[in-house]
Order: structure tokens, then C-alpha cells, then sequence
């Protein structure tokens, strides 16, 4: 917020728990009462838990779905009506290459960004004749906390593993996936609509 304000732009926050039922309807609220109306949504909360089926437990897969699922699910569902009322706009979903290819020890993790996926594309359809375009990215390996989290290895041998898969031999930082989110935020992108990107140095072209 204060590198926002301090640009002269405007900016507010909504605290909260996106995994908690009542936020999504809150945030919105919020975002209309200090600007007015809204734009553009990015659902880009979310976590991660490191297991195969057997070992993950209920309450584990529970806090990944409502997070990565239900949360990005009942944020959508509020932004709708304030977009429809601004004459359209645009929703953009972080989802990941794990909601394209499954990957092993993540099953949690592949199910829920595998339900943004299709989410994204069955609510572009529903919402584009409103002008409401909604599309994700999926980004591969990206040096943020996540992928070092819940974590035996060290730094190096967490990007040593990564790097292996990755043709393009790098991982991207955070501010690269913020480009693309940024050009499907506005009408550069105003043709593209049920699309997830894939942002992975050429992983899922493999």
C-alpha cells in the first residue's frame, strides 16, 4: 500500500482469511466503499502442503481446498455483480503447471490448482457475453517462499531439482508472473478469455 501511495496512486487493504466463507463478500464490499468500483479481481492466495495421498490427512486437505478452491471460488462469486455493473472487467486466477500435469508428493495441491483450472474456463464461458473475462496463469517454479516451504533440503538443492525440469534453465522471480497477470488485467489481452497460461520456461511443453 505505501509503495502504491507513494507513486500517487490509491490503495486499500482488506485483512482477512480467504478461507474463511464470509471474506470474499467482505473484500469486495471494502474495495467499493474506498474506490468506488472494481475492475479486476487476481486470486493469487494460496498454499501448499508436500504429501501422497496416504499421508495426507483430512484437516491438511481441508486447508489446501478451502484456501486454493473455495477461497478463489467465493472471492469470484462476489466480484461478479460490482464488474457486471462497470460494464465488464477481469478476473485473473494464479493457478500453477500442477493444475495441468500432476506432479508426485503434491496430490493435494494437484487437485486443488487442477480445480482452478477448469474452474477458469467454465466461468469464462458463463461470463463472457457480460465482458467479463476470466483467465489464469500457471507458473512452474518460482522463487518465492512457496517453493522452498515445508522443505528437508536446502536453498541450492531445492533450485538444483527445479532447474532439471525447466528448459529454459532458470526460475523466474515473482515479478515476472506479475507481467503476465498484468497483461491479462487490461485490454491488451481483451480477446484472450478461458486461457491458462503456462509460465514455466517450457516445463509443460514437454
Amino acid at each position: 500500500v505505501a509503495e502504491i501511495t507513494g507513486n500517487g496512486g490509491t490503495a486499500s487493504t482488506a485483512l482477512g482469511d480467504v478461507a474463511e466463507a464470509k471474506y470474499g463478500d467482505e473484500a469486495v464490499a471494502s474495495a467499493l466503499a474506498a474506490h468506488g468500483r472494481l475492475d479486476l479481481l487476481v486470486n493469487a492466495a494460496g498454499v501448499i502442503t508436500r504429501s501422497d495421498a496416504e499421508g495426507t490427512t483430512d484437516a491438511e486437505w481441508h486447508r489446501i481446498m478451502s484456501t486454493n478452491v473455495d477461497g478463489l471460488f467465493r472471492c469470484s462469486r462476489a466480484a461478479l455483480p460490482a464488474l457486471r455493473a462497470t460494464g465488464g472487467g477481469a478476473i485473473v486466477n494464479i493457478s500453477s503447471t500442477n493444475g495441468l500435469v500432476g506432479a508426485a508428493g503434491l496430490v493435494a495441491y494437484c487437485a486443488s490448482k487442477g480445480a482452478v483450472t477448469n474452474l477458469t474456463r467454465a466461468m469464462a464461458l458463463d461470463h463472457a457475453a457480460e465482458g467479463i473475462r476470466i483467465n489464469a496463469v500457471c507458473p512452474g517454479a518460482v522463487d518465492t517462499n512457496m517453493l522452498y516451504s515445508e522443505r528437508d533440503d536446502s536453498l541450492e538443492e531445492v533450485r538444483s531439482m527445479n532447474l532439471g525440469g525447466i528448459p529454459e534453465g532458470r526460475i523466474p522471480s515473482g515479478d515476472e508472473i506479475a507481467h503476465v497477470v498484468s497483461f491479462l488485467a487490461d485490454d491488451r489481452s481483451r480477446h484472450l478469455n478461458g486461457a491458462n497460461l503456462s509460465v514455466d520456461g517450457g516445463y509443460t511443453a514437454s
